[in-house]
């Protein structure tokens, strides 16, 4: 009965981390581009973002990655078995991924805030899709198990990045044709 509770818990903190880990890059994103206005109106966007990112960062998302890896570890000692499977295996390395991508993440904060960031919009746009890759490599992994094609599996991750980053480059025409 601890592992279904861990199992829930684990979900419902992979939700909030994820949600989290989405919104912040895209307030790096309008950050970012607070840069175009007068210094009067950025200063103010400045404090504003500063504001918005930290609560965000602090009160939502870095707790739930905690609840979440936490969860999965207590999920791994009630299950030590799982270990050897080769999904989980898989799976423990796109998180491994993920858990980088945060930490670089909480960088880009405190390089936001000091105002010593030299991420554009655009290279921002295209970290956002990072975690969209690492996310459906991880519940395609989870969801399909043993059933997994490796092969198959890996050209449609590829197939999808290179879909996203067409995506990216479209829209990065459009703005610039506005």
């Amino acid at each position: 009965m601890i592992y279904l509770y861990a199992k829930a818990i684990h979900i419902i903190f992979v939700v909030c981390w994820m949600s989290g880990i989405f919104y912040i890059v895209r307030l790096f994103i309008y950050h970012t581009e607070a840069r175009k206005k007068s210094p009067e109106e950025y200063a103010i966007l400045h404090k504003q973002f500063v504001m918005m990112e930290s609560k965000l960062w602090w009160i939502i998302t870095t707790p739930s990655m905690y609840f979440t890896v936490g969860a999965g570890l207590l999920m791994l000692h009630l299950v030590p078995g799982l270990l050897s499977s080769a999904w989980m295996q898989v799976k423990l390395v796109f998180v491994l991924g993920m858990l980088v991508y945060h930490f670089i993440c909480q960088r880009i904060l405190f390089r936001l805030r000091e105002e010593k960031s030299k991420w554009s919009s655009i290279q921002l746009r295209i970290w956002n899709e990072v975690a969209t890759i690492l996310l459906f490599a991880i519940v395609f992994t989870v969801v399909l198990k043993s059933a997994v094609n490796w092969i198959y599996g890996l050209i449609g991750l590829v197939f999808f990045s290179m879909m996203i980053m067409v995506a990216v480059k479209i829209y990065k025409r459009y703005r610039e044709g506005k």
